[in-house]
């Protein structure tokens, strides 16, 4: 069935200014900054991620990715940068949910689920369950030796993404190998609120102003 509502789009990976102002031109409902990662593009300081966050118009949403996990630190890097929502990328304890909207009331919490098979659809549950406000479905690989957390370029099992956007009761993203070529087939298998993209409008590493056009325009 046919969503009635817009899916939106996350441009993550922004690394300047210039590139935060290109994607709101072109129509990025949300703006994605990387934190310090074990790997994978698009890691941007603090300070830089502050000043993006700051030129950053409402009703646009910054997205701050940390792969911290202990709630000390997650809230201090939120502190430093001042983003409205807190994107978790890798796994945390089930309480910091609550205790991130306690200490944090204003800021929303977006927890990544690395998609590999159908034990992901409890982990998205269990999140749902204790207060997460989203779900990124992504396709990291949290169990390697260095892990990854995202970035990767690659698509994941659409068919699981599609089992945990059924059962959820918030609103879930679609990250992962995203490209203007895939999205209307991500969309119609999916059927996500939001689609996150970063290595599929990007050319040498930069936000390819061409390539978010089209995407943009596989959108409508």
């Amino acid at each position: 069935m046919e969503s009635p509502f817009r899916t939106r789009v996350k441009i993550c990976c922004i690394s300047s200014l210039d590139e935060a102002q290109l994607a709101i031109r072109l129509g990025a409902d949300a703006l994605g900054l990387v934190g310090r990662m074990p790997s994978g593009p698009g890691v941007v300081g603090d300070e830089l991620a502050a000043q993006i966050v700051k030129s950053t118009p409402p009703p646009i949403a910054t997205f701050m990715l940390t792969s911290e996990t202990n709630l000390a630190d997650i809230i201090a890097h939120q502190q430093r940068v001042g983003a409205n929502t807190i994107q978790l990328v890798d796994a945390v304890p089930s309480e910091t949910y609550a205790q991130l909207h306690q200490a944090l009331p204003a800021i929303k919490v977006v927890q990544v689920i690395h998609v590999i098979d159908e034990r992901n659809l409890d982990e998205a549950l269990t999140a749902i369950q204790h207060g997460v406000d989203a779900l990124l479905l992504d396709s990291g690989n949290p169990t390697l030796a260095v892990k990854e957390l995202g970035g990767t370029g690659r698509v994941h099992n659409w068919q699981v993404s599609r089992q945990i956007v059924e059962q959820s009761s918030v609103p879930v993203f679609l990250a992962g190998g995203l490209k203007p070529e895939n999205v209307r087939e991500a969309i119609d298998t999916v059927q996500p609120f939001g689609l996150d993209i970063c290595s599929g409008v990007r050319t040498n590493g930069h936000l390819d102003a061409h390539k978010l056009e089209a995407f943009m325009l596989a959108l409508q």
